[in-house]
């Protein structure tokens, strides 16, 4: 069942997407070569306290850490760790933040210093996904649209669309209905309603699609090594169109 918020619920998770989207802009400050996703992880934890905030998928379902901070290949649901950032490398954080019960999600990729044209490549066409797709979230439109936009988009550009890994609805609680793929078929899947609350969150690889899954149970990376990243926004329905929750602008 798709819960469609109302006014008063959209309110209060943009809200938390605000300060949510606060702490994606210090986080940029804070990457370079020699920094590490565990001082980020801290960081983050501090930050949401001072502003009454609480990191959200801490203890969701186990997992132990406010962020998801993930590196090179891995997709989605690194782990924060104390090896040093390098030249070269990308990193996503990827946070849900709970304000006074409301929720807000938002994945953000970011370049250590100076990266290859081909990185440079994934993360902008990445980015880009993520707005095509927010284009096409609006009332009458479905699901499928905005998984379409995304995947022609992306595989025009030379790169791959996770299939694993999705948008969803989002409210009191971190996932729920409906899911939202990041590839598929235009008019398909649920119609776009205001009131819906989702995040869009493409997943783009350089090499291949498929995804294997680390020891750990939770880190998903690429099977062939390549570099992945990902930006994620969470959007409220309205009749004039989609609201970005968590915009940084």
């Amino acid at each position: 069942m798709i819960v469609l918020k109302s006014q008063r619920e959209i309110e209060a998770m943009k809200k938390a997407g605000e300060i949510l989207a606060a702490c994606h802009k210090e986080i940029a400050k804070m990457i370079k070569p020699g920094v590490t996703t565990w001082e980020i992880d801290q960081f983050v934890e501090k930050f949401l306290s001072e502003h009454n905030a609480t990191p959200e998928q801490k203890g969701y379902k186990g997992y132990e850490y406010a962020t998801c901070a993930s590196i090179n290949d891995e997709i989605c649901h690194g782990f924060p760790r104390k090896e040093p950032l390098k030249e070269g490398e990308i990193v996503t954080i990827d946070m849900v933040v709970n304000y006074n019960g409301a929720l807000a999600d938002s994945a953000w990729s970011y370049a250590v210093g100076e990266v290859s044209n081909e990185v440079d490549h994934l993360l902008k066409v990445t980015k880009e996904a993520l707005y095509k797709g927010i284009e096409q979230a609006v009332p009458g439109n479905r699901i499928g649209d905005i998984g379409h936009a995304i995947q022609t988009y992306v595989e025009g550009e030379g790169l791959s669309v996770v299939r694993d890994f999705i948008g969803h609805g989002i409210g009191a609680v971190i996932h729920e209905k409906p899911d939202v793929p990041h590839y598929g078929l235009p008019g398909k899947g649920a119609r776009i309603k205001e009131g819906m609350v989702f995040t869009i969150e493409p997943m783009v690889n350089i090499g291949m699609h498929y995804t294997k899954m680390d020891n750990n149970g939770w880190t998903a990376r690429t099977v062939d090594g390549t570099y992945s990243a990902q930006y994620e926004h969470t959007i409220a329905i309205t009749k004039d169109g989609p609201i970005i929750l968590t915009s940084q602008e």
